[in-house]
């Protein structure tokens, strides 16, 4: 009966046999255009481009050698919601990553504590995630960030802001506080980021309690206490113009302003507001948890503009406008019925950039 089936439908089954091997290589071609794409999410170090083209950082050896190693600080109902996004954005420009929670899980993986969850025992969690840190991977990087799983990190900016210091000096970098301990501290949820020196001193005297206090509430407090006691100073963390690096609430509560009355208390850098007061290299943001780190990631990572060369040419010609006793204002001015918007890099003003100086050239007589 068997046999009589297969004559019977031989052709049917040859003509599905030449199909599958037809589409064999298809199949094979589509498994490793996905394997590609995966692989390319996967990507180790990334750069900032565009509005924010981090050339600083990528001519910048020091920069591009700067070891980081992160331990975010978790807990087992957070893995999916929030480390996850952590895994699939920042964390993977870290040079170790490593995920501190209250239950070991080896698949994630997490690294597990003998810690019970909740506020109470933030101090616990915080100071025994460093010193696992100073265990396991002391020497295997130069300096070492602790994030809560709702922090986002550039981690180039932060690497770019770390080569200008010595990792064998006792220093550590935070959003700074001014509140509780006499040099103030840094903010846990901002991330906050310790030398090779301070970790060092931490390792070894973090147990002692005459110290560091060991239990309780504000973690980042106790922490920033225990870093005072060890003569460990919180370095300034602004840049040149006095603007946020680090930030401890989300970037839509720092440009707008809106406040809660504990930050303007505790904020030691005046709780400015704006875009004009936050860096054009941040290093961190918090409350970013879940899906919010993927809108960051792309608008940091995979947004282009046509218009940024143009304005950073734009900012280089006004530095320069007045050279051989030429200047933006003798061209483009009423006098030559130039309007400003005229000389805003569209015809009839172009800028010609000619061995040593810029000099304006309009289709109007000068």
């Amino acid at each position: 009966m068997p046999l009589a089936i297969i004559k019977k439908n031989i052709r049917k089954l040859i003509l599905g046999f030449v199909v599958i091997c037809a589409s064999l290589p298809l199949l094979r071609m589509n498994y490793m255009s996905t394997e590609h794409h995966f692989a390319k999410w996967k990507i180790q170090r990334s750069f900032v481009h565009g509005a924010r083209d981090n050339e600083d950082y990528e001519d910048n050896v020091n920069a591009s050698r700067v070891r980081i190693s992160c331990w975010v600080m978790t807990s087992p109902q957070n893995l999916e919601k929030r480390s996850r996004y952590i895994q699939m954005t920042w964390g993977k420009r870290c040079d170790k990553l490593v995920f501190i929670s209250s239950e070991t899980n080896t698949t994630f993986p997490a690294v597990g504590q003998n810690v019970s969850e909740g506020r109470n025992h933030l101090t616990e969690k915080t100071l025994g995630g460093y010193h696992y840190v100073y265990e396991n991977h002391f020497d295997d990087c130069d300096w070492f960030f602790k994030a809560d799983d709702d922090t986002y990190l550039i981690a180039e900016n932060l690497r770019l802001f770390l080569a200008d210091f010595d990792t064998n000096k006792p220093i550590y970098f935070g959003h700074h506080f001014k509140a509780i301990i006499k040099q103030g501290y840094s903010s846990g949820g901002s991330g906050l980021v310790v030398s090779k020196e301070a970790l060092r001193r931490f390792g070894l005297q973090g147990h002692d309690p005459k110290i560091c206090r060991q239990t309780g509430t504000a973690g980042d407090a106790a922490f920033g206490q225990c870093m005072q006691s060890l003569g460990i100073p919180i370095g300034n963390s602004t840049d040149s113009k006095g603007r946020s690096r680090f930030h401890c609430l989300s970037p839509a509560t720092h440009i707008d302003g809106i406040y809660p009355k504990w930050f303007l208390d505790y904020d030691a850098n005046g709780a400015k507001k704006g875009i004009s007061s936050m860096s054009d290299y941040p290093i961190s943001f918090h409350y970013v948890a879940g899906s919010k780190m993927l809108e960051l990631e792309y608008l940091i990572y995979h947004t282009r503009s046509k218009l940024s060369r143009q304005k950073k040419a734009q900012s280089e010609f006004i530095q320069t406008s007045e050279v051989n006793g030429i200047s933006v204002d003798a061209v483009c001015n009423e006098k030559h019925q130039i309007s400003m918007n005229a000389c805003d890099w569209h015809e009839p003003c172009t800028a010609i950039k000619d061995a040593n100086f810029v000099a304006v050239r309009a289709n109007h007589s000068v």
